[in-house]
């Protein structure tokens, strides 16, 4: 499987931040690329830094002259196209939603992020409904996509039930950076956990991990912080963990990665978790918490 991604520095014009990645997923379908992965809320800058109801603005419905906009490129560059929009559901209702189209630019699905944090510069519960739509894998032209967003990755439990579903990949479009009061001791130690629990994920379920993240310095519209420098590291495992890709942290990435999807099979043959799973016994794994 030829995937894409692109890993962007975004700025406030949200038009260009667009025209930028159409031209982007064209390149990428020029040197073969069958998948392309977009990170989070790619089309404007992170706007959770902040509260503002004026920020609902940004949200687009679904289908909208944007779903058009990605499904002409989709169809017009030949690829299955991943991508994380601000979903304006109803009024007063906004998820953080990932879109698929087919390479024919039809609509495959969508994801509605179903984990919301609330942590400081990232206050996504001001403006997102936690998703109602489950852990469905999408069904593509190339295959059935496990997709989740961001703070997703953190948690076994979706990765397993999309595997379980039947995904054949899990696909992270993401947006975490470093806040400016953290040590750079810390800074590291944030970084790796991120990597290491999604290839974590890879090798419980036997399954290749496609993470893309934002890059760059973002200001903090309110002046408290001094904004997030999103740490890039868009990476690509293997579903023993294998790193094949790892962006750069600072700057943008444009790149072709070859995932050996048939290799699945055999590493669950050779590691067969699902197997050996003790379904009887983990009744209590839905409780919050066991005292």
């Amino acid at each position: 499987m030829k995937t894409g991604i692109i890993q962007q520095h975004n700025t406030p014009d949200i038009c260009d931040n667009r025209l930028r990645l159409a031209e982007k997923i064209n390149r990428l379908a020029a040197d073969g690329a069958k998948l392309v992965v977009l990170q989070e809320l790619h089309d404007s800058l992170y706007f959770c830094q902040i509260e503002s109801v004026d920020n609902f603005d940004l949200a687009v419905s679904i289908p909208s002259d944007i779903t058009d906009f990605y499904s002409k490129v989709a169809k017009e560059a030949g690829v299955v196209l991943v991508t994380s929009l601000f979903e304006r559901r109803a009024p007063g209702l906004y998820h953080n939603t990932a879109v698929v189209f087919d390479s024919d630019g039809s609509i495959a699905g969508k994801y509605r992020k179903m984990h919301i944090p609330d942590d400081p510069a990232y206050y996504e519960k001001f403006y997102f409904t936690p998703g109602d739509l489950g852990f469905e894998p999408i069904e593509t032209s190339i295959g059935k996509l496990g997709v989740l967003v961001c703070w997703d990755q953190w948690y076994p439990e979706a990765a397993r039930l999309m595997a379980m579903k039947g995904a054949e990949l899990l696909i992270y479009p993401t947006a975490i950076g470093w806040e400016s009061s953290d040590t750079p001791e810390e800074k590291i130690r944030q970084r790796e956990a991120w990597m290491t629990v999604q290839r974590g994920h890879a090798v419980a379920n036997g399954l290749p991990v496609v993470t893309v993240n934002r890059v760059g310095h973002e200001t903090d519209p309110s002046g408290m912080t001094a904004g997030i420098q999103f740490w890039g590291s868009s990476f690509v495992a293997g579903p023993q963990g294998e790193l094949i890709y790892v962006a750069s942290d600072s700057e943008e990435a444009l790149a072709v990665i070859d995932i050996d999807m048939k290799r699945s099979e055999q590493v669950r043959r050779w590691w067969p978790f699902l197997r050996d799973r003790r379904i009887e016994n983990y009744t209590d794994i839905t409780r919050r918490f066991i005292d």
